[in-house]
Formats: structure tokens, sequence, C-alpha cells
């Protein structure tokens, strides 16, 4: 269970990590009794990425703005996600912002400490520097201050982060969490910390055991919980309407935020956003596999007139990366029979359709996959015969040679950069809707 930014902080106040005056705001009308000084900030409080640049981050003067800019948010829908509390809080200049965070490697069964000397939105920037500090033993606060040492810190940086990540840690083990996130934490030029934002992750199995966090379970909507809600999207995938063209499909809410920010940089119009990792555990809500979900999620946008270009951005292991461009390639090949197909029977005058019932062995030696455009590669169910809009795709951490030779027919654009795929990505959007 993924906590708001409020709840969260409240337990960063709790545990004694530092955080700004703030007051938490259920309705517009609320500010005209805001007990925190102007200016502040109010943030859209949903458990997506990708807010500050939906609008969902608004620095406000006085109460008047302010109730204004509340209306705003409060009926701004980020990723599919109304907010039903926004945070207001005192607004802070930070001279130095860092990423922090103790996560539970589930390979290992090790909690981990991670840190960046970079943080913010720039998702690439922060995994360039990140260091890691496996806790193999007994938690000390030697592990705080070999995480620091490794980010480069001096002086009295060394004591400041490393107090905050003691904290962080003591916080992961008392909580029984799997996830505890401060990005950014801000430095000030007096050298003092600050929590700007944070992100906590509950492990659902240890709930009863904390009846304090159960307590913060998400609020109900029309009778239906939110948490509930949003696992019923996700099990049938129902991309989030608008009047976008780009799909996006991502690992990891920081990597989808950071690629919502570029598009919308970039002018372009994103409609829907899918969200992978094969490290969570999906079985919960109904979906068993990284290619399931893209299977499912490849269906619907097939069938989509809107969505002109999907855009895949995976930063990830080697493992999780071919799973991704395997599943791709499995839903991509029929076509690439299809077009071949066509062009022997335009030369020929042999049509090759009756041929696509007998299953074939891929180049890279996958299990037999059927050829019937109208079947789903791994599941065998029906699927849309709907030509593909435009993939631009980029992933890092894997060799895709084979890959990009056998869909070479189609309309597949392999990009490393992710500044590049993106103005690929809104170029091809912005020329396909020109054409339609």
């Amino acid at each position: 269970m993924d906590l708001l930014e409020y709840q969260a902080k409240e337990l960063f106040r709790e545990i004694g990590i530092p955080i700004l005056p703030s007051q938490r705001i259920d309705q517009p009308r609320d500010l005209k009794g805001l007990q925190i000084p102007y200016p502040v900030v109010l943030k859209s409080q949903v458990r997506t990425g990708g807010r500050g640049k939906a609008g969902g981050i608004k620095f406000v003067e006085n109460t008047i703005d302010a109730i204004a800019a509340a209306r705003t948010i409060f009926n701004l829908s980020i990723l599919g996600e109304y907010p039903q509390v926004l945070l207001a809080e005192t607004r802070y200049d930070a001279d130095r912002e860092f990423y922090l965070a103790v996560v539970l490697d589930y390979s290992s069964g090790r909690p981990v400490l991670l840190g960046s000397p970079q943080g913010g939105i720039n998702v690439e920037a922060v995994m360039e520097q990140m260091q890691k500090v496996v806790v193999e033993q007994e938690f000390s606060p030697f592990y705080a201050r070999r995480l620091a040492l490794k980010m480069g810190l001096q002086g009295a940086l060394i004591d400041s982060i490393s107090n905050v990540v003691q904290k962080m840690y003591q916080l992961f083990v008392q909580k029984d969490l799997d996830l505890v996130e401060i990005n950014p934490l801000g430095i000030s030029v007096t050298g003092e910390v600050m929590a700007l934002d944070g992100k906590v992750s509950a492990n659902d199995n240890a709930l009863s055991r904390h009846p304090e966090l159960e307590s913060l379970a998400p609020l109900r909507i029309n009778g239906q919980a939110q948490e509930q809600q949003f696992s019923n999207q996700f099990k049938g995938l129902e991309w989030i309407s608008g009047e976008g063209n780009i799909g996006i499909i991502c690992n990891g809410t920081g990597l989808a935020a950071a690629t919502l920010d570029l598009i919308y940089q970039a002018k372009g119009n994103p409609a829907s956003c899918l969200i992978i990792d094969s490290d969570t555990g999906y079985d919960a809500l109904g979906v068993t596999s990284i290619i399931e979900q893209l299977e499912v999620a490849l269906d619907q946008i097939a069938n989509s007139r809107d969505i002109k270009v999907i855009l895949v951005n995976i930063l990830s292991s080697a493992v999780t990366v071919n799973a991704v461009v395997e599943a791709i390639a499995s839903y991509l090949l029929p076509q690439v029979e299809e077009i071949v197909g066509d062009r022997a029977e335009r030369t020929t005058g042999v049509s090759l359709r009756s041929r696509r019932d007998r299953p074939t062995n891929s180049a890279a030696g996958n299990p037999q996959i059927t050829a019937n455009a109208e079947y789903s590669a791994s599941s065998g169910k029906r699927r849309s015969t709907t030509r593909s809009p435009n993939f631009v795709i980029r992933v890092v951490g894997s060799d895709i040679d084979g890959v990009k030779e056998r869909l070479a027919a189609l309309p597949v654009h392999w990009l490393n950069n992710l500044d590049e795929a993106v103005a690929r990505a809104v170029s091809l959007a912005k020329s396909a809707t020109k054409k339609s």
C-alpha cells in the first residue's frame, strides 16, 4: 500500500525527519483558515507521478489565489486519479537536492540504502550518480556514513545526511515497510536539511501488525475504496481517456513522471501511461507477469483510434528488458508475417494467409508462437487485427539486435537517448495527426 505524501510526512515527523510546516486541505474553503504563512505551495495528493507538469503543484501568495488554485487542482485528473486531499506547505528554497531511499531487496532478502547527490524529477541524472549500500548485518550508523561517503559528501553534510538515513531505516524497520524514499531532500544555504517530498510503501502482509498504517487506507469514492478502484483498472488496464495521442509504457513511477515531463516540454500530448514493474506483487491484482501486462495493454492500445505513438521507456536489468522487448516482439510478429504475406501475394499471386494457423519458431529461440494476427501470442486470447501505431522504444540493459531484425518491416524506432526518443515520439504523433 502506497501512502500519500502528507501521510508519509506525518511518519517522517514522528520519527524525527525534518519536514516543512504544512496543513491538510480537504476542500478549497479550508484555506480561509490556513495556519501557515504565505507564500505556500499547494500539492495534489495522488499516488501517481507527473503531477508537477500536469498542473498539480501550484505556488500561491495569498488566500484568494490559493482558493482558486485549490479548485483547479481538485478538479485535475493526473493519470486518471483525482485528489481527495491537498497538502498546503511552506515554500522552501533549496540550495542543493539529494535522493535518499531505504528499500527491501527481495532477491537478496536484505534492506538496501540508496543515495544520489542529484535529486529531483530528472530520473536519469539521479540514476547516473546513484550509490548503493547493502545492510548485510545488524544495522549501525556505519552503513549510513558509508552511503554518505560514497555519495561524495564532505564535512558537516556527512553527519546531516547520515542522520536522516538512520531515521529512515528506523522507520523502515519499525513499520515493516517496503520502501522509504525522500526525493528531494533539500539542503539550504545554511546547511539545514528538509524532506521536501516523500514516499512510503507499506507491506500489505504486515498491515495487521500496524493498525496505525491500516487506518491510512485510501479514501472511499462513491462507496468504493480508491485503492481497489485502481486495482480494478489495472486488471483491465483501462487507459486514461483524454485528448492525447501518445501512449507511454515505463517501469517505475519516477521514470514515468520524468517521461511525462519531457513529453510536456516537447509540446506533446500524452494520453495514457502504464507503469510495469517485475518486482511488484502484481499477482494480487490478477496480473501475473510483465508479458501479460503488456499483452493486455497493447491489445487495448491497438483498439484506440486516438493513440498514434507508443513510447516504451524501460530502464532496468537485462532480464526485465528482455521480457519487455520479447513481449512487444510477440505482439508485433504476426503483423510482420502479414506484411511479408501481402508482399508475396502481390509478387507471386499465391496467398500465404492459409499458413498462419501453423506455429512457427522465432529467430531468438522462443517457444512456438501462433502467427494468426487475431490471437495473442502468449495466451491465445482473441486480439484486434487493427494495425498498431508507431512504436518508439528506448530500453537500457540488454542486447536487442535480434529483435530489431525481426521487426524491421514495422514502424518501430529504436533509440538509446531518452530526449531523442521523446522528440521522435512527439514528431511522429504530430505527423500522424495531420494525416488523419
